[in-house]
C-alpha cells in the first residue's frame, strides 16, 4: 500500500537523523566524563574505550525509546504543517490508519529496545564495575597517573610519579610523602624500579635520592641520603566482588528472588521500552497542528508529557521498592491509561473537536496578545 510504504521509509529516515543526533550527543558527554575520571586518576587510561562502549550501552534502552518518539511525532507534525494530511484523508484515510505503519516501524526498535534492557544492560553494568574494582585493586603506584599527585588507597601516603617506562617497571622523577606516628617523612629520587620478593609482596625501589624527617609543628628536620630506598606497595591481589548492585543482576535473578528491591529493578527494565511504543501512537493524536501556526509548542508539549511519564514510573519504582504498592498491580496500569488516552485523542481528533494542545495554544495566544498591543502602540507613540 502506497500510504503505508511512504510513512514507514519517512519514519525509518526520521529515525536515522535522530538517532545519529541523540547518539552523538550521548557520546561525546559520556567521552568527556570518562576522559575526566582517567585524568583524575579514577580508572586507568586502557580502560578508557571499554568503559565508553559500556556506558553508551547502558543508555541505548533509552535513547531508542526517544528515537521512536520523535521520530513519530516528526513525521505526524510535518503531516500537518506541509498540508499533506489533507491529501490522506481526502484519499479516505484517517487517523486510525497510522497505527499499522507507527507499529511497522516502532516494533523492531522496541523489540530491540527490550534485548538491551533486560540482558545486554545490566551486563554493561557488571563490566563497568568489575573495571573500577580491577582499578581499585591496583597497587598504590599502579593508580599513580604519570605528572599527578595521587593518595594511597589507605591515605597514608602520597605519591608523585612524573613519567614510567613502557612496561611500568621503572619510575622516573618519584615522589614519596608519609605521615606515621604524627612524623612525616618524605622521600625523592630521580629514578626506580618495582621489585617483587619471594612472597609476593610488591616494592618500589628508590635509587640515590634523599629522604626528609620530622614533624610538621617543628623546624628540625632529619636529611638521610641514601643509595636504595624501599617502600611497601599496596597490594590487594585479585579483586573479589561479592555483592552486586541491583542494576548489574541478571533479568531472570531479579525473576527468580521477587524481593522489593528487584521488583522495583524490573519495573523500570520493562517499562523502558515500552515507552516508545505507546508514545509512539500517543504522537498520531499529539501532532496535530495548524498548518498556519508553528509547531514548537507541539515539540514542548511532547517533551512534557515524557518527563511526566518517566517521572511517574521512577515514582512507582520508588513505592515498589518501599513495599507501599505491590509490582503485580503497579507496573501496567500506566501504560494501559496512555494508550486508553492515545484512542481517546485520534476518536477527539477524528470528531473535528480541538483538542486539548489547541486549548492550551489559544490560552497563551490570548496572554500574549495585551502585550503584543502594548509593543504596538508604544512604537506607533514613538514614530
Amino acid at each position: 500500500m502506497i500510504f503505508s510504504r511512504t510513512i514507514v521509509r519517512e519514519l525509518y529516515a526520521t529515525g536515522g537523523a535522530v538517532f545519529a543526533a541523540l547518539f552523538s550527543i550521548i557520546l561525546t558527554t559520556a567521552l568527556i566524563r570518562i576522559l575526566g575520571m582517567a585524568a583524575g586518576g579514577e580508572i586507568g587510561a586502557d580502560a578508557v574505550v571499554a568503559l565508553l562502549a559500556f556506558t553508551v550501552l547502558n543508555y541505548l534502552p533509552v535513547l531508542l525509546s526517544l528515537t521512536i518518539f520523535i521520530a513519530a511525532l516528526s513525521t505526524m507534525t510535518r503531516s500537518y504543517s506541509d498540508s499533506e494530511m489533507v491529501v490522506w484523508f481526502s484519499a479516505g484515510q484517517s487517523l486510525w490508519a497510522w497505527i499499522p505503519p507507527l507499529l511497522k516501524f516502532s516494533l523492531p526498535l522496541t523489540a530491540l529496545s527490550f534485548l538491551l534492557s533486560l540482558w545486554i544492560t545490566p551486563w554493561a553494568n557488571e563490566q563497568t564495575n568489575t573495571y573500577r574494582a580491577k582499578f581499585e585493586q591496583r597497587s598504590d603506584l599502579a593508580r599513580v597517573a604519570p605528572g599527578q599527585f595521587a593518595e594511597s588507597a589507605r591515605g597514608e601516603r602520597v605519591f608523585f610519579v612524573e613519567g614510567l617506562s613502557t612496561d611500568a617497571q621503572r619510575v622516573k622523577n618519584i615522589f614519596i610523602s608519609t605521615l606515621e606516628r604524627g612524623i612525616l617523612g618524605v622521600a625523592f629520587s630521580s629514578q626506580g624500579y618495582l621489585h617483587t620478593d619471594n612472597e609476593g609482596t610488591r616494592y618500589v625501589v628508590l635509587e640515590h635520592g634523599r629522604r626528609y624527617e620530622g614533624r610538621p609543628e617543628e623546624a628540625a628536620y632529619k636529611v638521610i641520603e641514601f643509595e636504595r630506598y624501599q617502600a611497601l606497595l599496596d597490594e590487594k591481589g585479585t579483586p573479589q566482588r561479592t555483592e552486586k548492585s541491583v542494576k548489574e543482576l541478571p533479568t531472570l535473578t531479579l525473576v527468580a528472588q521477587p524481593i522489593p528491591a528487584h521488583q522495583g529493578e524490573l519495573l523500570w527494565r520493562l517499562s523502558v521500552p515500552i515507552f516508545g511504543l505507546t508514545l509512539a501512537l500517543l504522537a498520531i493524536p499529539l501532532g496535530f497542528v495548524n498548518p498556519r501556526a508553528g509547531r514548537s509548542f507541539n515539540l514542548v508539549l511532547a517533551l512534557l508529557i515524557y518527563v511526566i511519564y518517566t517521572n511517574t514510573t521512577s515514582l512507582l519504582q520508588g513505592l515498589v521498592i518501599q513495599q507501599k504498592i505491590s509490582f503485580s498491580l503497579v507496573w501496567w496500569p500506566l501504560h494501559l491509561g496512555v494508550l486508553l488516552l492515545t484512542a481517546w485523542g485520534i476518536q477527539h481528533r477524528m470528531n473535528r473537536r480541538p483538542g486539548v494542545g489547541l486549548y492550551l495554544q489559544a490560552i497563551v495566544r490570548a496572554l500574549c496578545q495585551p502585550m503584543t498591543r502594548r509593543q504596538s502602540c508604544s512604537t506607533q507613540r514613538e514614530q
